[in-house]
């Protein structure tokens, strides 16, 4: 090693340097001499030059150069000392790959080669190269290597860091850790020994590491008390299952309890190196044994308080809720479908299963969880009212189970909203058809009042005219019966009973012949907007009927922007002020498939949609609002049959009707009506093409006509305005007496009779008249749909007139019969 050099200018002058200069000079004067010829300018130049060199030998002298630097050689004996250890293999290489230098451990695992020729496997040489790689272009790299071929390092492996270094980074130092290396064996010896025995000796688990040939090679102390009776007896070397037996049952115990011992289960795990790729040899690889108490199970010797972890993550993944209960009554484990149906997901499980029970249920819930716990392993249900859902009793079902440790009562409970929320649907449609079953009834009675009340009203009008005492008496009733008449078509509407003549019609039609009337209903201060979709479907449905729906949503808009909607206070304004928007629109599959509705089927739609600006429908009222005479209104200013009338057409034609609302943003009623199709080769029909059908010439021929009917004021009135008209009338009270007399000979135009009369109702009498008159006409009398009549009768020359009627419909419809009756006749 050399010290730093000196400055240049204390270096002196020797001979030969003197010689060159003096002769430099003297060849200098020569050439001056012999180019000018003159000795004054030699003078003068000799002069120069000595003044020259005593000015450059001064400024040496007082300002000497800066001294650069050397560096000392390295001395690699010091680096080799620093970098000296045991437990790591470290190298200098340089930018040719030479070996520089390197510490004792790396000569001897490597042979003194360099990186990357090192004795290793083909894809660790590969690492090695691209480690080299990339240190000299990042500045450091890291990986794994393992060697093989050469003796002493086959099957060895190294962790290896490579970094750049050096005053121009010319090296890399290179560091090689061996891969810590574990004998699995040799420390479950070590662990069995120490804490890890102890404590599965304190989880109830006895275990111990036997070798292939069933000897002992360590136990816990748990299993030394299990099979000796002492927890300090040396296990070592003793034959493992000389320590157990086995029953006739193939049930094993510690052999040392004989037949008074508790019944054993046994885990075999064998002990090899998880991350080997190949299976353990059962030849050479131990294996630990694991023998727990089968009637505690595994955790129970901890004194409770929780279930087998096994078993948690078994129940913790099955759909049912499932819980445990120990014989204190505590619950040790519930998965999360059983807290989801208790209506506490995502919280922890309480302490006892009673915590989740209403007050009222908590003795009944404890004393049957400690009888299932106490008595023999059986099973049972329990109705209880869970905290979260007070008003809907759950089924819990219990079941004592053994085995389990602490865990002696198993509980069941399922997720009974989607439940609960199917049944009450099903109950409301069973209500709902209940009701509508008896509103059909009770309107078709009504109708049979209503009808001899306005027959009579008739009949005494003839007798009348403007101005008698009577009359304006006699058309107050009349007017009267009118309006409840109005109220019976309502609830037939809601029981999809009333009569409608559908016919194929354009929805915009509809609305735009509506909307006058409805700027008169809703009044000036409600804004009425009116908007059409382009390229509407044709519907089939009663034009008057779908003009009752939209003034019935009309009419409830506008009470629900007045602040008499559907909710109290909820809706709408004193001042009555808002907007009403009435719009149709084009409803395609694809829109219906988007929608993800399971009631309305995948086709075609034209839509009405009735929206209003009030206040909206509370949550809890929207449910209820197409219930029949259900209200929220005020007494006497509403029947609740408006919304429920809506929805009976609208369902009996075929359609569907959806109610949204939220609350501060007011209501839409969007009703999907099926787009109309006619059948292939059918003649296009439409509403103009069914008026424009012939009208037929008034009939005045007279006729002998048949009355059956089993009211005797219907019978009554309508006797008597068919006499009036003409007619020779022949009346029956019930289906039997007609068949007789039409058996017993006597010939008729037509028979007019009622539908629903007691033992031998109408249709069956037609039929029955149709056996021995074929061609008989008859028309037939009754407050139901016609349609569905139509349906259930299926007789060929046979007609329907609604009830109530009066006495000039009655004969204007019998006259109509028998004049298409005779047109017929005539064309045959």
């Amino acid at each position: 090693m050399t010290g730093l050099g000196k400055p240049a200018g204390d270096a002196p002058l020797r001979p030969y340097d003197i010689l060159i200069v003096a002769a430099a000079l003297t060849l200098s004067v020569a050439v001056v001499w012999f180019t000018a010829d003159d000795w004054l300018l030699v003078a003068v130049f000799v002069a120069a030059m000595a003044a020259m060199t005593g000015l450059a030998v001064y400024i040496s002298r007082v300002k000497p150069r800066a001294a650069e630097p050397e560096f000392a050689l390295p001395d690699w004996s010091v680096t080799v000392a620093a970098i000296e250890r045991e437990d790591m293999a470290i190298a200098v290489t340089d930018r040719a790959g030479r070996l520089t230098c390197a510490n004792a451990a790396f000569g001897a695992w490597f042979s003194g080669l360099a990186p990357p020729r090192l004795p290793v496997n083909d894809a660790s040489a590969e690492a090695l190269a691209e480690m080299t790689r990339k240190a000299w272009r990042d500045g450091t790299a890291r990986g794994d290597i393992r060697a093989e071929g050469e003796a002493g390092l086959s099957g060895s492996s190294w962790q290896v860091e490579v970094s750049r270094c050096g005053r121009g980074d010319d090296f890399l130092v290179w560091r090689f850790t061996r891969a810590s290396t574990s004998d699995p064996v040799a420390d479950m010896v070590v662990h069995l020994d120490g804490k890890l025995g102890r404590g599965l000796a304190r989880a109830g688990i006895a275990a111990a590491l036997v070798d292939p040939d069933g000897t002992i090679r360590a136990a816990s102390a748990g299993f030394a008390l299990g099979a000796t009776g002492d927890a300090l007896a040396d296990m070592t070397g003793h034959d493992f299952v000389a320590q157990l037996r086995q029953d006739e049952g193939d049930r094993i115990g510690w052999a040392r309890d004989g037949d008074r011992g508790g019944p054993l289960v046994l885990y075999h795990v064998p002990v090899a190196d998880p991350d080997s790729d190949a299976p353990p040899d059962p030849d050479t690889t131990p294996s630990l044994m694991l023998v727990v108490d089968a009637t505690a199970g595994i955790g129970s010797g901890g004194g409770g308080g929780a279930a087998a972890p096994h078993l948690e993550a078994l129940l913790g993944q099955l759909p049912l809720g499932l819980a445990m209960a120990d014989r204190d009554g505590r619950l040790l484990f519930a998965n999360p479908a059983f807290m989801r149906a208790a209506g506490r997901e995502g919280q922890a499980p309480p302490t006892y299963p009673t915590d989740l029970a209403v007050r009222e249920d908590k003795r009944a819930l404890s004393e049957a969880i400690r009888r299932f716990a106490q008595g023999p392993a059986t099973a049972g249900d329990i109705a209880v009212r869970l905290v979260g859902q007070p008003d809907d009793p759950v089924s819990l079902s219990l079941a004592g189970v053994r085995g389990l440790g602490e865990a002696a009562v198993l509980l069941g409970l399922t997720d009974s909203t989607e439940e609960a929320r199917l049944k009450r649907q099903v109950a409301q449609a069973t209500k709902m058809q209940a009701v509508g079953q008896l509103a059909g009834g009770v309107a078709h009675d009504f109708n049979n009042v209503l009808t001899a009340i306005l027959g009579t009203c008739d009949l005494m009008l003839m007798r009348h005219t403007p101005g008698d005492s009577d009359y304006d008496d006699i058309q107050q009733i009349r007017a009267n019966s009118n309006r409840a008449a109005s109220l019976t078509r309502q609830l037939l509407a809601f029981s999809r009973q009333q009569t409608l003549r559908p016919e194929v019609l354009q929805l915009p039609d509809v609305v735009a012949d509506v909307s006058q009337m409805l700027r008169r209903l809703i009044g000036e201060k409600i804004e009425l907007i009116v908007t059409h979709d382009r390229d509407l479907g044709p519907v089939r449905a009663d034009p008057t009927q779908l003009e009752q729906v939209i003034v019935n949503l009309a009419v409830n808009a506008r009470d629900a922007m007045q602040g008499q909607g559907q909710g109290p206070g909820t809706r709408g304004g004193s001042d009555g002020a808002g907007r009403l928007t009435l719009a149709t629109r084009k409803v395609n599959p694809s829109d219906v498939r988007a929608m993800r509705s399971e009631i309305i089927p995948v086709g075609e739609y034209t839509a009405l949609i009735v929206e209003d600006t009030g206040g909206g429908i509370p949550p809890e009222v929207l449910g209820k609002i197409f219930e029949p005479f259900f209200t929220t209104k005020d007494q006497g200013k509403g029947t609740g049959l408006g919304l429920s009338t809506v929805y009976g057409i609208v369902k009996q034609s075929g359609g569907f009707i959806f109610a949204e609302s939220e609350l501060g943003k007011g209501s839409r009623f969007i009703v999907y009506l099926p787009v109309y199709h006619a059948a292939p080769g059918a003649a296009p029909t439409s509403a103009a093409s069914l008026r424009a059908e012939p009208v037929v010439s008034q009939w005045a021929g007279g006729g002998r006509i048949l009355l059956v009917e089993d009211e005797e004021p219907v019978r009554m009135v309508a006797q008597r305005a068919l006499t009036r008209q003409g007619y020779e009338v022949t009346c029956a009270g019930d289906g039997e007496e007609g068949l007789e007399i039409v058996q017993s000979g006597r010939e008729f135009d037509l028979v007019v009779t009622d539908v629903v009369m007691p033992t031998l109702d109408g249709p069956a009498m037609a039929r029955e008249i149709r056996r021995i008159r074929p061609g008989l006409p008859l028309l037939f009398m009754s407050g139901y749909a016609e349609e569905q009549l139509r349906k259930e009768i299926s007789l060929a020359n046979a007609w329907f007139m609604p009830k109530p009627f009066s006495v000039q419909q009655l004969s204007e419809k019998v006259g109509d019969v028998l004049a298409r009756t005779a047109q017929t006749a005539n064309r045959r």
